[in-house]
């Protein structure tokens, strides 16, 4: 992990990367930089990838994901691989480390992936070619404190644990904007994944964290007198988007049918996880997840999983203020960062699938 104490440039500026070939990128995990990229990516990826052209020219569309509930649909979706009945494959590019996952789409070597917005802000500010272009998982990110830490003013000069130009760092950044205390007046400390910032927290290393479900909760339980500080809805309303799915510009031209399979893949997987719930923990649990089933059940009711994201079309756009503010962009992205076509047309294609939905656009 790497240490952060007032300065909001330690890793390398967005400016510095360069898309045309093996650069840093940032995202919930951490960078990928230099030499190291080329040998991570070719044990991801395997042979082929780097000479085949779009990802998408071999058979099926690769995607990268997160670890939290937000990627539940994309996790079952893949479990159960509902777009081959389209002659869609969805294949998991699973890297090294956590680190690469939005390296990899910008790079181009995967199609699509599930990644916290702001990450993908970062992508689509430095001029990647990438789309949103469905929702991941809403609410579900929370504050959680060392005991005795338990206002907002008991946080200044105190250690944090969380990711760089991730909503996970936006979160904080936020919440102490919110109670006027300056982001200068507390350490940061960015971890290299979450059961590493878990661990950290649960060991004393860090004293307050930015986590996801369902590990939040999981703190709150495991850690004697440890407090949720916010659930992200008193800062930002319920509803809230996290992670969203996005898409390399050359899918959504070259390949829209392989698209709206996996975007209605997703959608079925939503209304499993709604009305099937302990079935499909059971499958996710241990296989896609590192948790208990106590821990997940309560994971999945406070981070539903939700493909239909359109309502949270302003919040995704104003909440790069923040990101702006915090150095990490230049300028807040246009309208055009986001393309709800692809959606909107197997919501059009499936209305009685988009009816029985529990959770959707308002």
């Amino acid at each position: 992990m790497c240490d952060r104490i007032g300065c909001m440039h330690f890793f390398p500026k967005l400016s510095e990367m360069d898309f045309s070939g093996v650069a840093a990128v940032p995202s919930r995990r951490g960078f990928l930089k230099g030499a190291a990229a080329a040998s991570t990516i070719a044990m991801a990826a395997g042979p082929g990838v780097f000479m085949g052209g779009p990802a998408h020219a071999a058979a099926g569309i690769k995607s990268t994901h997160g670890s939290g509930f937000c990627n539940l649909n994309i996790f079952l979706a893949h479990s159960r691989q509902y777009a081959k009945a389209a002659g869609t494959e969805l294949i998991f590019i699973n890297t090294p480390t956590s680190a690469e996952m939005v390296t990899f789409l910008g790079m181009g070597q995967v199609d699509v992936g599930l990644m916290p917005y702001t990450s993908f802000m970062a992508l689509y500010d430095k001029g990647a070619p990438v789309k949103i272009v469905a929702g991941g998982g809403v609410e579900g990110c929370a504050i959680v404190a060392r005991p005795g830490l338990d206002t907002p003013e008991k946080l200044k000069g105190k250690t944090l644990g969380t990711f760089q130009m991730d909503t996970l760092e936006v979160m904080p950044y936020d919440y102490l904007k919110k109670h006027k205390i300056s982001f200068k007046d507390v350490k940061v400390r960015y971890m290299g994944n979450t059961p590493e910032a878990v661990e950290a927290f649960k060991a004393g290393a860090i004293d307050w964290i930015c986590t996801i479900e369902p590990y939040a909760s999981a703190l709150v339980a495991d850690v004697k007198g440890a407090v949720m500080l916010t659930d992200g809805i008193d800062l930002y309303g319920k509803g809230y988007t996290d992670c969203v799915l996005a898409a390399r510009s050359s899918l959504i031209k070259d390949n829209p049918a392989g698209l709206k399979a996996i975007i209605k893949s997703m959608m079925q997987a939503q209304l499993d996880a709604e009305t099937q719930t302990e079935a499909v923990l059971k499958e996710l649990v241990g296989k896609y997840y590192k948790t208990s089933m106590e821990n997940a059940k309560i994971a999945q009711g406070k981070q539903p999983a939700v493909v239909d994201a359109r309502s949270q079309t302003d919040f995704i756009l104003q909440r790069t203020d923040s990101v702006v503010e915090m150095g990490y962009i230049k300028k807040k992205p246009g309208r055009d960062a986001i393309d709800w076509t692809m959606l909107e047309a197997v919501i059009k294609e499936n209305p009685d699938l988009y009816g029985k939905l529990k959770y959707k656009s308002a």
